[in-house]
C-alpha cells in the first residue's frame, strides 16, 4: 500500500465507521423513547418491552464472536457492507412486526447485523491507525454517531405524534442505502490469509451459554414461572459457559481467545467495563418510563429531556483527551466511577413537580460521566494489545460491552418490577415514580462497587494510547 493510499484511507474510513455506530445510536435512541406508545399498541406491559431491547443486545453478544473471524476471512469491507444490509432489513422487519414475538425475531435480526458493524469498525481504525493517534480517532468516530442520541429521542417523539410509531425503524433505511454504496466504495478491505478454521464447537457452547442466559433474566419474575426450572436454567448456562472455557485453553485459536485476559490492562478495562455498564445502561430504558407513566410527560417531552446527555456527551469528547492525558487512565476511571454512580442515585429526587431545569442539568451530568467512563474503557482495551491480536480483542471487547447493555436492561427492569410489586396501589403515577426511585438507588450503588476494579490499574498503564507519551513502554502480546 502506497503512502497516497494509506493517507486515503485514514481521511474516510473514520467516517465510514461512523455510519454504522450513527445506525446503531439512532435505533436505540428512538426505540427508548417511544416504549410506552409500542407496548400500548401491541397490548402488553411496558416492562414487558425489555425484551425487544435486550433481544438486540443480546443478539449483539452472541453474535459478535464471530466478527473479528469473519472479517479476517472475507475481509472487512464485504463483512461491513454486510452487516450494514443486514441491520437495515432487520429495521424494516421491526416496522412491520404486529406482535411482540414478531418484533423481537426481527430485533435479534437487527442484532446479527449489528454484531459485525461495531467490533470490524473498531478493528478498521486498529490496523489503520498507530497507537499514538488511537484515542484522537476513537474520539472523532463517535462524535458524529453522538449526533444520534440529539435527534433520536425529539425524532421519536415528534414521528409518534403525527406519525404511526412503525416509521421510527424505516429511519434507518435511507441511511442505511447510503452507507451501503458508501462502505462498498471506500471501505479498506483488511484481510488474513493465515485465518485459522473458525472455532465451530465454541460458537455452539458460548452462543447457547450466554442464549440461555439471557432468556433466564427475561423470564425471572414472571408469574408463570416457578424457581425450579429457572435455577435449572442458570446451572445449565453456566455448565455451558464453564464448557467452553474449558475448550477455550484446549485448542490454539478458540472462538475468543480468553488467553488475552492475561494481559492486566485488557481484563481490567473489559471486566471492569462490563460491571460499570450493567449499572448505567438501564437507564436509557427507565428515563422514559418515569417521564411519561410516572410524571405524565409526552413521548415528545420525554425525548427531548434526554437531548443534553448528548450534548454532554459530544462535549466531553473534545475535553476527554486532555483529562486522560492529565491524569491518567487510573485515576480518570477511579473517580469518573464515583461521579457516574452519584449522577444515577441523583434520580431518586426526580419526580412530579421537579422543576424541568433540574431534570435537564441531570441529564447533561450523565452524558458527561458516560462518555468519559465509555471512551477510556475503549481505548484502555487495546493499550497492550499487538495488531496481530486486535481482531480477537476487539471481539471479546464489544461482546462483553453488548452482554453488560442486555444485562443491564434485565436487570433494570428486574429490579425496577420488584419495587412495583410492592408499591401497586390507588395513586399508579406516584408509586410508579417511588418504584423507578428505588431502583435508581440500587444501580447507583452497584455503578460505585464497579470502581473497585479499577483499583489494579497502575499510573503509567495506557500512555501509549493517550498520547501523551507515545509507544512509552507498551508492552504488545
Amino acid at each position: 500500500m502506497t503512502e497516497t493510499q494509506l493517507a486515503r484511507i485514514r481521511r474516510i474510513a473514520p467516517w465510514l465507521v461512523a455510519v454504522g455506530f450513527f445506525m446503531e445510536q439512532m435505533d436505540s435512541t428512538i426505540l427508548n423513547t417511544v416504549v410506552p406508545v409500542i407496548s400500548n399498541d401491541l397490548g402488553v406491559k411496558a416492562l414487558s418491552m425489555k425484551a425487544v431491547v435486550t433481544a438486540y443486545t443480546l443478539s449483539l453478544a452472541v453474535f459478535i464472536p464471530i466478527s473479528g473471524w469473519m472479517a479476517d476471512r472475507f475481509g472487512t469491507r464485504h463483512v461491513f457492507r454486510a452487516a450494514v444490509a443486514l441491520f437495515t432489513i432487520g429495521s424494516v422487519a421491526c416496522g412491520l412486526s404486529t406482535s411482540l414475538g414478531m418484533m423481537v425475531g426481527s430485533r435479534v435480526l437487527q442484532g446479527a447485523g449489528g454484531a459485525m458493524m461495531t467490533p470490524v469498525g473498531r478493528l478498521i481504525l486498529v490496523r489503520t491507525f498507530p497507537r499514538s493517534e488511537l484515542l484522537r480517532v476513537m474520539n472523532f468516530v463517535v462524535i458524529p454517531a453522538l449526533i444520534a442520541p440529539l435527534v433520536g429521542p425529539f425524532l421519536g417523539g415528534l414521528i409518534v405524534e403525527w406519525l404511526p410509531w412503525r416509521t421510527i425503524f424505516f429511519v434507518n433505511l435511507p441511511i442505511g442505502l447510503v452507507g451501503w454504496y458508501m462502505v462498498g466504495r471506500y471501505m479498506p478491505n483488511h484481510r488474513d490469509p493465515q485465518v485459522p478454521p473458525m472455532d465451530k464447537w465454541g460458537f455452539l457452547l458460548f452462543g447457547a451459554g450466554i442464549g440461555l442466559l439471557s432468556y433466564v433474566l427475561e423470564v425471572f419474575g414472571e408469574h408463570t414461572w416457578s424457581i425450579g426450572p429457572i435455577v435449572a436454567m442458570v446451572l445449565a448456562s453456566v455448565a455451558l459457559l464453564v464448557a467452553y472455557g474449558v475448550h477455550a485453553h484446549r485448542i490454539p485459536s478458540p472462538l475468543l481467545a480468553v488467553r488475552l485476559f492475561a494481559l492486566r490492562t485488557f481484563r481490567i478495562s473489559v471486566i471492569g467495563g462490563f460491571i460499570t455498564r450493567l449499572g448505567v445502561s438501564g437507564m436509557p430504558f427507565l428515563l422514559p418510563l418515569l417521564y411519561q407513566l410516572g410524571m405524565g410527560y409526552t413521548p415528545l417531552q420525554a425525548g427531548l429531556f434526554t437531548m443534553p446527555q448528548a450534548f454532554g456527551a459530544i462535549g466531553m469528547k473534545v475535553l476527554s483527551t486532555r483529562l486522560i492525558a492529565l491524569f491518567g487512565f487510573r485515576t480518570v476511571l477511579r473517580a469518573n466511577t464515583l461521579l457516574l454512580g452519584a449522577n444515577i442515585m441523583a434520580f431518586f429526587f426526580i419526580g412530579p413537580g421537579t422543576p424541568i431545569w433540574q431534570i435537564l442539568m441531570l441529564s447533561l451530568l450523565q452524558g458527561l460521566f458516560s462518555s468519559l467512563q465509555f471512551t477510556c474503557l475503549n481505548t484502555l482495551v487495546y493499550a497492550d494489545v499487538s495488531d496481530a491480536r486486535a481482531s480477537s480483542a476487539s471481539s471479546i471487547a464489544s461482546t462483553f460491552q453488548q452482554m453488560a447493555r442486555g444485562f443491564g436492561v434485565a436487570v433494570a427492569s428486574l429490579v425496577a418490577a420488584l419495587f412495583l410489586g410492592g408499591l401497586a396501589g390507588e395513586h399508579a403515577p406516584l408509586a410508579f415514580t417511588q418504584g423507578l426511585h428505588h431502583t435508581f438507588l440500587v444501580l447507583g450503588v452497584a455503578t460505585i462497587l464497579s470502581a473497585i476494579t479499577f483499583t489494579g490499574l497502575r499510573r503509567s498503564d495506557g500512555v501509549n494510547v493517550s498520547g501523551n507519551r507515545p509507544e512509552a513502554g507498551a508492552k504488545s502480546v
